[in-house]
Formats: structure tokens, C-alpha cells, sequence
């Protein structure tokens, strides 16, 4: 009805502006929470929460027993609801909204919501209406009829939305968070709050979660320590390394470092009634002997400090040069994670020869004053802020045009003849001439793209 009806009818109405993203907020705040009961959770639009229980019933003493627990959670957080428990997500919906709230026992699906009304197909408007005109007015009812005909005149989305419900046919649930490769927790009779301890709490989840990946023959690459806070509030903590590791004490390192760079500290509030550790990632971990020399330990210091500074500074920091298959100078390089397991894959010069390409490139490339002795050939000499270097050696070209499949990149971009030079005091330099006579411009421009140790 209009709110003016409404005011006429209850005076005393509250009344708030609608705020669907702040609705939607408090959902993905919700299922966070209920994230301490399964990892499965799923948004169920437009006020539900979808958790897929499978394997996690017994920790509270059956589903009727989770079930329970979940609503009384949800009371303490000044919040009411309904849920039932189904063999699909759809059934369980049904009868959550439109049914009898409660646990269906497995395979009793069809049982529980055929006398539902056929409100619990939630079909557009004008199929409900045509239904019930038609005599139609439970699941029952529909379900008694031949499946062709109502597809033919309602459409499948209908009628595969029935066969869901009745649980003849069960669809899973896309969770918000994919399922963590490990996952361990401690449950707390009492609101833990003593953040001193929370060391000890973890070390013996961490060595649990080491000791299961070890038995697949795994290391773990990503981690997460979450804590689930009585108000409803979760704390996230997330840590990386850089190879896959099963080392409890350098795991623990990690997380302090995690915690103490937070710009929010860990805060229990009321106390944390679960506190739950997951490995995201994991690879495959062969046991390593070591051997008589210093290299192998070296390697591993390597690896810890790179996992420290990550955990520290965060993982966009910490960075590495890694090669790009490309003739591009331009492109033959880039930042990534500075990940000691993935080497550099750089191009070696052949032996007795000189590097292909210098150390030290300048960015943008330098421009400089040049003389030769024909258009095509290499400088005689060129002039580098305001110093005069005369050639004493002159190698190339190397002719480089710009990658014709970067149209938007390329076009702008002129073909590129590089030469390495030598002047009279041993300095040497990578420079090119932008552009070939007459086809591509009238005057080509010399730079200096780099230098050479």
C-alpha cells in the first residue's frame, strides 16, 4: 500500500530511506560470520543466507542441533529469521519461506514441499496467476501433471525450479569463498580474550594443518588465520610464502609480522568464540636433504626474508624483475612478486661474448646529438649531455620493429636499429636510430637507451 495508507492505519510506522548497498553489506557481513558454522556460504537474495552443512553437522550435534545453534547466534545479534534444512538449496528456501521451518529428513524432500503453495516457485507474476486459474494451487499439484505439457506452456526455468524443489534434481551452491585446500579451528566454551595468548591457541592449529598437509606430501603457499568475534565481526588475517612451507615457527613469525603491521589491531571486543586457520594454497613438497655446503641454507634465509618483508609491507611490495618472451626491449622486462621458487629466465650471451643487452636502461630512452658517415650506418660520434664521445667501436644493427599485434601501442611507434658502442675512454653504450629513411620519416632521431657495465 502507499505510505500515506499505511500512516492512516498505524500512526505510530517507522519509517527509513531504503538503502540496498548498505542491505547488501550487512549480508556479506552475515555470511562471514556464518562462516564459523561452514565454510560454504552463500548468499541467498534478497534477505538469506544459503550454507551448505555437508560434513559439518556433527560438530554441533546433528543438524537440528546446527540449525539451532545458528538462529540463537543470530538472536544475540538482535536479528530473527527462519531456516530450515533440506537435501537442496532450493527446497530448503521453499520451506524456510513458505513451509514449515524444521529438518527434513534425507530424501523426504518431495514429501515436505508438496503441499506447499505455488508461492514457493517465486515465478513472475503472470505464470502464478495463469496456475492458479488453471486449478493449480500446490506443488502437488503440479507435480501430478505431465512435465512436457507445463514446460511447453511455462517454460523450463519453471519447471527445473520445481524439480529442485521437490529435491528430484540438486544444483550446489556457488559459495563467496572457494574451499580452503586445510582448514583447522578451535571453539571456545568461553570468549576468549587474552590477545597475549593467541600465540599459543594458533601454534597448535598451525601444526595440526602442517601435519595433514604432510601426510598429502604438501606445503602450504597462502594462509589465513580468521577470528570470529561474539558481536559478529570477523577479523581476516592473510600471509603468504614464497615457497610452499610446513615450518610451524616461521608460519608464527609470519602471522606477527601480519599483526603488528595492521593498520587496525586484532581487537577480540567481547572475545573471539572461534578462531579457525585454512591453507588456501598448497603444492606439492618433497623432503629436501641438505647438504654439506652453505647454498642450499643460503637459499632458504633468502626465501624467509622475502616471506617477512611480504608479511610486512605487503605482497605489491616486495618486487623482482622477471623476463618476458619479446624482442621489445621495452617490454622485456616487468615487476612481480619477488617469489625465490621462480627463478629469472634471463638470455645468457654466448660464451666469450658481450651481453646482449645492458645493464642500466634510462626510462624514457635519452636523446643525443649524433654525426655519421652515411644515413644507415653507425655514429662516428655523438654528443650526451654536453659531452662529446668519439666511437672507437661500433656493433650492429640490430634492427627491432614494434610488435605488430599492439595496434594501439604500435602505432605511434617507429622500426628501431641498435648499436653497441665503444668510444675512446672504454665506455660503452646502447643506442638506436628511430626510424628508417624515406619509409617510415624524413629525419630519424637518435637515443641512448643504456649502458653498458
Amino acid at each position: 500500500m502507499t505510505l500515506a495508507d499505511a500512516r492512516a492505519r498505524a500512526p505510530h510506522l517507522a519509517v527509513a530511506q531504503a538503502d540496498p548497498d548498505a542491505d547488501e553489506r550487512l549480508m556479506l557481513r552475515l555470511a562471514a560470520f556464518c562462516e564459523q558454522f561452514t565454510p560454504l556460504v552463500a548468499l541467498d537474495p534478497p534477505c538469506g543466507l544459503m550454507l551448505d552443512a555437508t560434513g559439518c553437522a556433527h560438530l554441533f550435534g546433528g543438524e537440528a542441533a546446527m540449525r539451532t545453534c545458528i538462529l540463537q547466534a543470530m538472536v544475540r545479534l538482535s536479528f530473527t529469521g527462519r531456516a530450515a534444512v533440506a537435501g537442496t538449496p532450493e527446497a530448503a528456501r521453499a520451506l524456510a519461506r513458505f513451509g514449515q521451518e524444521g529438518v527434513t529428513p534425507p530424501g523426504e524432500d518431495e514429501i515436505f514441499t508438496r503441499p506447499l503453495s505455488i508461492a514457493a516457485l517465486e515465478a513472475p507474476k503472470e505464470t502464478s496467476v495463469a496456475l492458479t486459474r488453471a486449478g493449480l494451487t500446490t506443488l502437488g499439484d503440479l507435480a501430478d501433471r505431465s512435465s512436457a505439457a507445463l514446460t511447453a506452456r511455462f517454460g523450463d526455468e519453471t519447471m527445473r525450479r520445481l524439480t529442485r524443489i521437490l529435491g528430484r534434481e540438486d544444483a550446489r551452491i556457488t559459495p563467496l569463498r572457494p574451499l580452503p585446500e586445510c582448514m583447522v579451528e578451535r571453539r571456545f566454551a568461553e570468549p576468549f580474550l587474552d590477545l597475549s595468548a593467541i600465540e599459543n591457541v594458533l601454534r597448535p592449529l598451525i601444526a595440526e594443518a602442517m601435519g595433514i598437509l604432510e601426510r598429502r606430501g604438501e606445503g602450504g603457499r597462502a594462509f589465513e588465520a580468521r577470528f570470529f568475534r561474539t558481536d559478529g565481526a570477523v577479523a581476516v588475517l592473510n600471509f603468504e610464502t614464497g615457497a610452499p612451507s610446513r615450518n610451524v615457527e616461521a608460519l608464527l613469525r609470519l602471522f606477527r609480522l601480519k599483526a603488528e603491521s595492521l593498520a587496525d589491531p586484532l581487537d577480540p571486543g567481547f572475545g573471539f568464540d572461534v578462531i579457525r586457520f585454512c591453507v588456501l594454497n598448497a603444492e606439492t613438497l618433497a623432503q629436501s636433504q641438505i647438504g654439506f655446503e652453505r647454498q642450499s641454507a643460503q637459499e632458504g634465509d633468502v626465501a624467509d626474508l622475502v616471506d617477512r618483508l611480504a608479511a610486512r609491507f605487503g605482497r605489491e611490495r616486495v618486487l623482482r624483475f622477471a623476463a618476458h618472451e619479446t624482442h621489445d626491449p621495452v617490454r622485456a622486462a616487468s615487476y612481480v612478486y619477488a617469489s625465490p621458487s621462480k627463478p629469472n629466465a634471463w638470455e645468457k650471451p654466448e660464451p666469450g661474448e658481450p651481453p646482449l643487452r645492458p645493464l642500466f636502461l634510462f626510462d624514457p630512452p635519452q636523446p643525443i646529438d649524433t654525426m655519421a658517415e652515411t644515413p644507415d650506418g653507425p655514429p662516428m660520434h655523438f654528443k650526451w649531455r654536453r659531452v662529446r664521445h668519439m666511437i672507437a667501436r661500433a656493433e650492429g644493427p640490430e634492427r627491432i620493429a614494434p610488435e605488430w599485434w599492439r595496434n594501439a601501442a604500435g602505432r605511434d611507434r617507429r622500426t628501431r636499429d641498435y648499436y653497441r658502442l665503444e668510444d675512446r675512454e672504454g665506455h660503452r653504450f646502447w643506442v638506436f636510430r628511430e626510424g628508417l629513411y624515406e619509409s617510415e620519416t624524413a629525419a630519424p632521431r637518435w637515443f641512448l637507451h643504456g649502458l653498458f657495465a
